[in-house]
């Protein structure tokens, strides 16, 4: 992967504070354990409340975690004044979710001024094992703050 220049010097610590801002992702607890330029690897251990009629964890929870990796790997780029949204996402699942801990990894593939297009893997950690359960592309979008329209009167366009 390409080493990528943030935008925001504070990145890591803007970033983390992001991240603490999401009530879901503390209900799930997921956790930042690696954090980078254009990178991130979050991670969370099995909950009985996360699975599905199976015992396996619930599609929709591993897409969150997918979802939210690429989101934190995109923050990375950003602006000190942006806030972040995801516009798109594409998630392939490849395995069932049995694990004892999860781990989503992300990764920017083309950062953009407005638009950042990512990757992002999930495995599952079982009996000493890692699997790869799902992939995830997704594309972000830098929230930037609008300036002030102006009030003076625009010319009649006749």
């Amino acid at each position: 992967m390409a080493a990528f220049e943030p935008k925001n010097p504070g990145y890591r610590a803007a970033s983390i504070a992001m991240f603490d801002g999401q009530p879901a992702m503390h209900a799930l607890g997921i956790v930042i354990v690696r954090l980078a330029p254009g990178e991130v690897e979050l991670a969370m251990l099995h909950a009985p409340t996360l699975t599905q009629q199976n015992g396996f964890i619930h599609a929709g929870i591993i897409t969150a975690g997918l979802d939210n990796a690429c989101g934190v790997a995109a923050f990375t780029l950003m602006p000190k004044e942006a806030d972040i949204l995801t516009v798109e996402f594409k998630t392939t699942l490849l395995a069932p979710a049995r694990g004892e801990r999860f781990v989503f990894k992300a990764e920017v593939v083309k950062p953009g001024r407005t638009l950042t297009f990512c990757e992002a893997k999930a495995f599952a950690e079982h009996d000493g094992k890692t699997t790869l359960i799902a992939t995830m592309t997704g594309t972000l979008m830098a929230m930037l703050p609008r300036i002030a329209a102006s009030h003076e009167p625009r010319a009649s366009r006749a």
